[in-house]
Order: structure tokens, then sequence, then C-alpha cells
């Protein structure tokens, strides 16, 4: 079985007392459609560098790695063919640049029922708990 790994980040600000993060409405999917930036990591490239720069390129955002939240792992069926993938997320604080289409009142403690796919609300969970407790 073939084998693909990404990586993606939620991307987190404070903001009027609240965290709120970045999602993103993935291309081709219906409307309404959130999900967690992320994307294959490149050659040569640590998962960290690819979080960074998938998070900055598909939202117009920019953080820093704080930790790592997990992998979500999954099969996936491309033309016939059945694939294993791994998909590492970490929390990135934000620095600069603005949140991409979520508006900046979604807070981070809605994302489980905001975004489309379990691994992503899984991973905005554990964001919320590691933000918690800092």
């Amino acid at each position: 079985m073939k084998r693909e790994f990404s990586a993606g980040g939620v991307l987190v600000r404070r903001l009027r007392g609240r965290w709120v993060f970045a999602a993103i409405r993935p291309a081709g999917k219906k409307p309404g459609l959130w999900a967690l930036p992320k994307g294959q990591i490149d050659a040569q490239e640590r998962p960290e560098e690819t979080a960074v720069r998938e998070v900055a390129e598909e939202t117009g955002a920019h953080g820093r790695v704080t930790q790592k939240l997990g992998d979500v792992r999954y099969v996936y069926t491309w033309d016939g063919e059945r694939i294993f993938k791994v998909v590492s997320f970490y929390l990135l604080r934000y620095s600069r640049g603005r949140l991409g289409e979520l508006p900046p009142e979604t807070a981070l403690d809605d994302g489980p029922a905001l975004l489309a796919y379990g691994g992503d609300r899984e991973m905005a969970a554990k964001a919320a708990d590691a933000l918690g407790s800092l």
C-alpha cells in the first residue's frame, strides 16, 4: 500500500479575550465545509516546517510552532489505489497576517462543531486543551 505524509497546523490567536483559529475551505469541496490547513511534506523538509509553510500558503497568516498536537492516520482510495496517510498536526501561535476567510469571532472552542473532518476536530480540541494549560 502506498504511503503519504503530510503536516498541518492549528493556527491560534488571542483576540478580545478568547482564542480564535484559522480554517480553510478546501478547493473543490462544497460551500460551508471547513478544514485545517495541511499539505504534503516536501523533500528535505521537516514536518514542523511543512506545517508553518502550509498554514501561511493556505490562510495568509503566519505563526510559529509551539508544540506537536498529534497524528491523524487514515486510508483513502485514489484512482483505485488504497493509500495510507499520516498527517502530523502542530499548534502554531499567530505572529502576523490575516486569519483567512474564517470570521475573527470564530472561537477555537467552536472548532469541533465547525470542522468537517474527524481528525481536524480532534486536533482543534487538543489545541484548546493545550491552550487551557498555558
